[in-house]
C-alpha cells in the first residue's frame, strides 16, 4: 500500500477501536488479547510503520518519530481500556474514553499528527 493509503487506512482503523472498546466495556469481553492490543508493531499500520516499505524520505519527516511514539501510546491506552473492561472496571474504562480521557487524547493526538504527515507527504 502507498503512503497516503496507509495513513488514511490507519486513521479509519484506529477510529474503529473506540467502538470496539465501548463494546468491551458493555460486555466485559473483547475478541483480541490485551497483549495483542498493546503490540503496536502487530497491527497493519504498525507493520508498515516499522517495516521495510517505508521510504528513507518518509523516515526523515518531522512526523515519522512522533507518529511512532504516539502510535505506541495509542496502543498502550487501548490495552489499558481493554484490561479494565474485561476486569469489570467499567467506570475507570469509560473515564479513559471520555472527551478528556487518556485514550481519547492519545487517539486525537495520533490522528492529528498522521493527518499532518499525510498533508506533508
Amino acid at each position: 500500500m502507498k503512503f497516503k493509503e496507509e495513513i488514511k487506512s490507519a486513521v479509519g482503523a484506529h477510529g474503529v477501536w473506540k467502538k470496539k472498546l465501548k463494546s468491551a466495556i458493555t460486555t466485559g469481553e473483547i475478541d483480541v488479547s490485551v497483549a495483542t492490543i498493546r503490540a503496536e508493531k502487530q497491527c497493519s499500520f504498525g507493520k508498515w510503520l516499522y517495516g521495510p516499505t517505508i521510504t528513507a524520505k518518509q523516515k526523515k519527516s518531522e512526523y515519522f518519530q512522533k507518529v511512532q511514539e504516539l502510535h505506541a501510546v495509542f496502543h498502550e491506552k487501548a490495552a489499558q481500556v481493554a484490561q479494565l473492561a474485561i476486569a469489570g472496571e467499567k467506570i475507570r474504562a469509560e473515564k479513559m474514553l471520555n472527551v478528556k480521557g487518556e485514550f481519547t487524547i492519545a487517539s486525537a493526538e495520533l490522528t492529528t499528527t498522521m493527518i499532518a504527515w499525510l498533508k506533508e507527504g
